[in-house]
């Protein structure tokens, strides 16, 4: 029976407090049937759960099925829309496409969208404290008591701040979100959350109460110690409308009537921690009872900076049990939570009133087994806690968070068990799409270090960083991430939002900064400001990484400017309009080839600005023509073909050599598509010789390892590429396997081979960057790629490596599960595929033996089957062999066959080499 499923409003699930005007609809097809095609739908759209009567009732002839735009009747601020779908669509063996019945409902509902919605008032407080010791202003708090005169039929809150804010209603947390409003340049955007608490409000006696900390608004940002970046008055906002059953409505709003309270947080800081005294909670409670009364402040913010909430918010989304309690050599109380992550220790303790417990946070042990935190430079990660003695208590920490696996317990008593902590995993709530699994328990670690290294730097913006005095939204970290990124998550919304701040804070040359939100206010160091090549470059290469994996086209009209700039930008800073070779660069950063005790690895950093240009500008003519804007498309089409020559005469000798002679160089090169086609072959060959002169190991930093194994596959040396991946000493991703790492590095070489670190100056254990190689083995080994924007039509091709004997790849694109799973076994080769419906995919079968029969029985079990015409591309002659429609490729001795195929589950099994 023909279904329809997993309606999705603006990627998300039944979102509440929307801002976009003409929200976005997406559903997917279930049938049992193979080769299932959308023809034609119906989308309805009611303010009634029953739809009568319809607003907006839209009927097409289309296959689109993901990401359709409402274009009813003007939207309403607060109003719960509810839509639902039927499709049309015809299966193999169909003479007519099949009508669906209505899918279950789904609804949206808008936030505030208009400036004069707002009732509520920014407030404050009169006097803030100031601690001591890290000279942060403590948080306050704030309530407000109301009652209700009759039935309450809804009661939403719209809240934001100016800081980090949470609020309790009637004694419950308000919603599950964490961090909230959530770090945007505050300076142009703050978000607005909302929150449905119909079934908490009651009719005598509310009470509202909102904490307020520093946060990214006032709390210190980056290792200069940074301060009021913002600004330094932290507020709140705040605003409930109660609808009755009787139509009548009322808002209860933050103004000067608002209290303030007793607050126990004396000190919260994102980087140096919390103090948290127990003692105060009582005051608090008994704050009703008291006689002088302190009111709060109104505060002046423009309400024009207010938008929805635009990408999921940071939720608790594990929690660990820790795996030993140890006694280190210098006799250091020491947990040990078995896995580097982010978030915080939640623990229970029975003491007398007034012991003082402190938590320091760290991610290793050193060589001789003591707590090491010496990497995390003047972040103090302390949770310093004061016990109230009233039996057992139970504390979590509120407007900070902790890098760690470690933590040096002071202070417990004695009788304290691993049993009385907990690890709380928080990560923006980014669903998780991807599975990437195989037979080798350490290529296993590896995607596990991959996945928790994205879990603990995607906290609301993408952090190089999570622990450190920094913590920041590197560009360049991002932009080589973020393929791999999405696969393993849903980072369609979290990276919108991210690229609205990077479009905010991008200069009016056009130069974009280092790190978004720019806190480093366009510098890096003394002698580097504006911007430079792979950092800036994020700016394009972010927005058309996430139209290819989700088919956002709107991403690409949000960003288009922005892209533009950015070219252009480039343009202006060469001695050549096609060169970018003025400025400083920090080019391959990190790589191994650099000179001893620099960061700058040792390619040309002309060379990967110039590269770098041309890939930029090549996306964004790709970008306008996708977008109807044939102008621009000729114009930056041209550029990029003078770009391309311009490198070829300044960056190859006559002999076809790269001036830069180092792995990067001819990566880059290679992969950016700038090697003039009479010297492909002698740079492929270059790239293996500077690798086989390494002992098969890598020697790149940032720019060319996201790149290295792809290039290699693409260019037929595949067996290279995996020497690469399975090399487990150093240099190699495994050695940090082997070191017992637990999510990515930040140097190939954290840990030395000796057990010493590196330079206490930069040295994260929680650093995503090199799990850019994610997006090579999702490729390769499970062989899943996009061939059209979204998966619409994708590529199954994997390339079994001769030590694996199975590998597992699965992905929720926007249009359903698109599965791999391969196995071989005594040179049988078994390879089953899913395809979702309202799609193709081209599908690769690898080292067949016995094409004739292959092709035969494949016919029989899939008559439906398109085999590839004959005609091939000439640069393929030679390499192809084709028997009637079918064609099979060789290369290094396998034998592929390949065919297109409709949506549905296929099992193909053979005789392999």
């Amino acid at each position: 029976m023909l279904k329809v499923k997993a309606l999705r409003c603006e990627h998300l699930n039944n979102p509440i407090g929307l801002g976009c005007l003409k929200p976005r609809l997406s559903w997917q097809i279930e049938s049992e049937k193979m080769y299932v095609s959308q023809k034609r739908f119906q989308l309805q759209v009611s303010v009634h759960p029953t739809f009568e009567p319809l607003i907006w009732n839209h009927f097409t002839y289309s296959d689109q099925s993901i990401l359709f735009p409402y274009e009813g009747p003007p939207l309403e601020s607060g109003q719960r829309y509810y839509y639902r779908v039927k499709v049309w669509a015809q299966g193999a063996g169909d003479t007519e496409p099949e009508e669906s019945e209505w899918s279950e409902s789904g609804f949206w509902e808008m936030g505030l969208l208009h400036e004069q919605d707002w009732k509520a008032q920014w407030i404050t407080v009169k006097e803030r404290s100031i601690h001591e010791q890290f000279q942060t202003r403590a948080p306050f708090a704030a309530s407000k008591y109301f009652s209700v005169e009759g039935k309450v039929k809804k009661a939403v809150i719209y809240a934001t701040s100016l800081g980090l804010y949470e609020l309790e209603f009637n004694g419950q947390r308000v919603g599950d979100a964490y961090f909230t409003p959530g770090w945007t340049d505050y300076n142009d955007r703050v978000q607005v959350q909302a929150y449905d608490v119909t079934s908490t409000i009651r009719e005598q006696h509310n009470r509202i109460t909102a904490t307020v900390g520093e946060g990214w608004y006032s709390g210190y940002l980056g290792w200069q110690k940074r301060k009021d970046t913002y600004g330094n008055t932290n507020a709140l906002l705040f605003q409930m409308k109660i609808s009755y059953e009787d139509g009548r409505s009322e808002v209860i709003c933050s103004d000067s009537s608002w209290e303030e309270t007793s607050c126990a947080i004396l000190m919260s800081d994102i980087y140096n921690g919390e103090i948290y005294d127990a003692r105060l909670e009582q005051q608090a409670a008994e704050h009703s009872s008291l006689t002088e009364r302190k009111m709060m402040q109104v505060v002046s913010f423009p309400l024009s900076h207010l938008i929805a909430q635009e990408n999921e918010p940071v939720r608790v989304m594990n929690r660990l049990k820790p795996v030993e309690l140890i006694r280190t050599p210098k006799g250091e109380l020491v947990l040990n939570l078995g896995q580097n992550m982010v978030g915080w220790l939640e623990f229970k303790v029975e003491a007398p009133e007034g012991t003082v417990l402190n938590l320091v946070h760290g991610e290793v042990l050193d060589q001789q087994g003591n707590f090491y935190r010496d990497n995390i430079r003047d972040a103090a990660q302390q949770i310093t806690y004061i016990c109230s003695g009233k039996g057992t208590e139970i504390f979590r920490p509120h407007f900070t968070f902790q890098g760690f696996q470690y933590v040096k317990l002071e202070g417990f008593p004695d009788g304290v068990t691993i049993e009385d902590f907990t690890g709380v995993v928080l990560h923006s709530d980014m669903e998780t799409i991807g599975v990437f699994e195989t037979s080798d328990p350490k290529l296993n670690q590896l995607q596990h270090n991959i996945v928790w290294g994205q879990k603990g730097n995607f906290l609301d913006v993408p952090t190089d960083c999570p622990q450190r005095d920094e913590r920041l939204g590197w560009t360049g970290d991002a932009q080589i991430f973020a393929r791999t990124a999405s696969f393993n998550m849903n980072a369609a919304s979290f990276f919108r939002k991210w690229l609205r701040d990077l479009a905010y804070n991008q200069l009016e040359n056009g130069a974009v900064p280092f790190v978004v939100p720019d806190v480093l206010k366009g510098t890096f160091a003394d002698n580097m400001d504006k911007t430079t090549a792979a950092w800036g470059d994020a700016a394009v290469i972010c927005p058309w990484t996430l139209y290819q994996c989700y088919r956002d086209k709107q991403i690409l009209v949000q960003q288009y400017n922005s892209m533009k700039a950015w070219v252009d930008y480039i343009r202006a800073q060469g001695d050549e309009e096609c060169l970018w070779d003025t400025g400083l660069q920090l080019g391959d950063w990190l790589a191994l080839d650099s000179e001893e005790g620099s960061y700058f690895g040792a390619t040309d950093g002309t060379l990967v600005a110039t590269a770098y240009f041309a890939y930029s500008t090549h996306i964004l003519a790709q970008t306008a023509k996708l977008l109807n804007r044939y102008t621009d498309y000729n114009t930056y089409k041209s550029l990029h073909e003078g770009i391309k020559t311009a490198f070829a005469n300044r960056y190859f000798d006559d002999a076809g050599k790269l001036t830069s002679n180092t792995q990067t160089a001819q990566v880059v090169a290679l992969h950016f598509g700038l090697v003039p086609e009479k010297y492909k072959t002698q740079v492929i060959q270059e790239l293996v010789r500077l690798i086989e002169k390494n002992d098969m190991h890598l020697d790149t930093g940032f720019v060319g390892t996201p790149y290295l194994c792809l290039v290699l596959s693409d260019h037929g040396y595949t067996d290279v590429a995996y020497n690469i991946l399975f090399q487990n000493d150093y240099p190699s991703w495994l050695y940090q396997v082997e070191r017992g790492a637990t999510t990515m590095w930040e140097h190939w070489d954290s840990i030395k081979v000796d057990g010493s670190f590196w330079s206490t100056d930069m040295n994260s254990f929680n650093h995503y960057s090199y799990g850019s190689v994610g997006d090579f083995m999702y490729q390769n080994i499970a062989g899943i790629d996009v061939l059209e924007a979204g998966y619409k039509k994708s590529r199954l091709a994997p390339k079994p490596p001769a030590n694996l004997t199975s590998a597992h790849g699965k992905l929720e694109t926007p249009y359903g599960t698109l599965e791999v799973q391969w196995e071989i076994v005594n040179k049988e080769m078994k390879m089953t595929v899913r395809v979702p419906h309202n799609t193709t995919a081209e599908i690769t079968l690898p080292g067949v033996m016995e094409p004739d029969a292959l092709q035969q029985t494949i016919a029989m079990q899939y008559p439906s089957i398109q085999y590839p015409p004959g005609d091939v591309p000439q640069e393929l002659a030679g390499k192809l062999g084709s028997t009637g429609k079918q064609v099979f490729f060789q290369r290094s001795g396998d034998h592929e066959m390949t065919f297109t195929v409709g949506s549905g589950q296929y099992t193909f099994q053979y005789r392999c080499n």
